[in-house]
């Protein structure tokens, strides 16, 4: 398993329209072949930002690299950098080799 993450600083005046770009949105992860799940993050806040985290389960690392180079990606990012800018600096990303899953 696989699993990719992406940190976002948003100013405490733009969260609403961060969190709504996000839950109002068409997700097309669940076409793409290895995909497993997806979880939208809210973190700790601050007076400079609120952190949130898009974090994806994937099969395997050749799955995730697979979706980054999909039809169904470059139609999920198409508008990323339309409209006001709602980050304090770009997503910072993280990629993480399952060693262990525990479930029930």
């Amino acid at each position: 398993m696989y699993i990719a993450m992406n940190r976002f600083k948003v100013a405490p005046d733009c969260v609403e329209a961060f969190k709504s770009r996000w839950l109002d949105r068409e997700v097309l992860l669940k076409t793409v072949p290895g995909f497993v799940s997806f979880q939208f993050l809210e973190g700790p806040k601050n007076e400079e930002f609120n952190l949130y985290v898009s974090h994806t389960v994937w099969e395997s690392y050749d799955a995730f690299m697979a979706w980054t180079r999909s039809d169904q990606f470059r139609q999920a990012h198409a508008s990323a950098g339309e409209g006001k800018k709602l980050t304090i600096g770009g997503p910072t990303f993280e990629g993480f080799q399952v060693l262990q899953n525990v479930t029930l």
